[in-house]
């Protein structure tokens, strides 16, 4: 219970089609990232926090840009090789840190003011930062969706990991 109130979330398996869950008398849409937030267009850091929170779903046009138009911010997929604002968390949270900046700062600063670049082989567009990229992922599952996909940290090795960098070191890497 929460703060009292049961919520119970029925599948409406008479409208499968829709994609939606039906929760206390109100519909929410489920798309390939989980729930589909409508409420943050415009809004990246409030979408990002939200997620972060919720740790499941996709803000719709929580961010723009006049030169590449909407873009989402999806939970997405830890680990390495994942993708979406829990693989940017978990690979690059401390690197973020580490140059003052926290997650719901960082991804609309270089959404806004990183340099553009596209690869349309590659269905990405990149935007690039002094010390960090950012690349927005243009398709998904063959159909037009935009979303942030990943970040990479672009300072050398031993400034953004001493430790890791003098171990390469001792080894002759």
């Amino acid at each position: 219970m929460l703060e009292g109130i049961l919520f119970t979330i029925i599948l409406n398996f008479n409208d499968m089609n829709n994609n939606k869950l039906e929760t206390n008398n109100s519909q929410i849409e489920i798309g390939e990232f989980g729930p589909i937030y409508r409420q943050f267009e415009g809004k990246p850091r409030e979408a990002i926090l939200f997620l972060k929170k919720q740790k499941n779903g996709e803000c719709i046009k929580a961010l723009y840009r006049e030169d590449i138009g909407y873009v989402d911010i999806v939970w997405g997929v830890g680990g390495k090789s994942g993708f979406g604002l829990c693989h940017i968390i978990e690979q690059h949270e401390d690197e973020l840190k580490q140059l003052g900046f926290s997650i719901e700062n960082f991804i609309p600063m270089v959404f806004a003011f990183g340099i553009y670049s596209e690869s349309q082989k590659e269905n990405k567009i990149k935007l690039r930062g002094e010390y960090f990229m950012l690349i927005i992922k243009t398709k998904w599952n063959d159909k037009n969706k935009r979303f942030v996909m990943t970040a990479f940290d672009l300072r050398p090795m031993s400034r953004k990991n001493p430790k890791r960098a003098e171990q390469a070191r001792k080894k002759g890497i």
